[in-house]
């Protein structure tokens, strides 16, 4: 299991904001790396919120594939994107956990495409 004393980070959607924490996984330092971020979120398949990142992750160490829980955060790494689940998925290979949502994901199940800001908790 991913270590989870990672790094905080802060997804804020118009005036709400979730806390999360990321792995402390290559991968996981890779994106934390890249904030902050302004990304536009969208829905994917009615389980996951996914978005354009500004550049590919690192994948050093990460499992094959991963299998999602409603909460991660991850990384897909055949598209380069970032998926927040919020249904379970079955083990996909090029999947990677980056971290974990705290909380209530309310704010991110917006239909629609929409704006969020991604930083490091301070």
């Amino acid at each position: 299991m991913p270590n989870q004393s990672g790094i905080r980070i802060r997804i804020t959607v118009g005036s709400h904001t979730v806390s999360a924490t990321l792995d402390d996984t290559p991968s996981g330092r890779d994106f934390a790396a890249m904030m902050p971020l302004e990304l536009t979120l969208s829905d994917y398949s009615r389980t996951e919120k996914i978005a354009d990142l500004p550049g590919r992750l690192s994948t050093d160490g990460a499992p094959r594939s991963y299998a999602a829980s409603s909460g991660d955060i991850t990384y897909y790494a055949p598209w380069g994107n970032l998926a927040i689940f919020y249904k379970s998925f079955p083990s996909a290979s090029g999947l990677v956990r980056l971290g974990r949502i705290e909380g209530s994901m309310e704010p991110l199940l917006q239909n629609g495409q929409f704006e969020a800001r991604l930083e490091i908790a301070q």
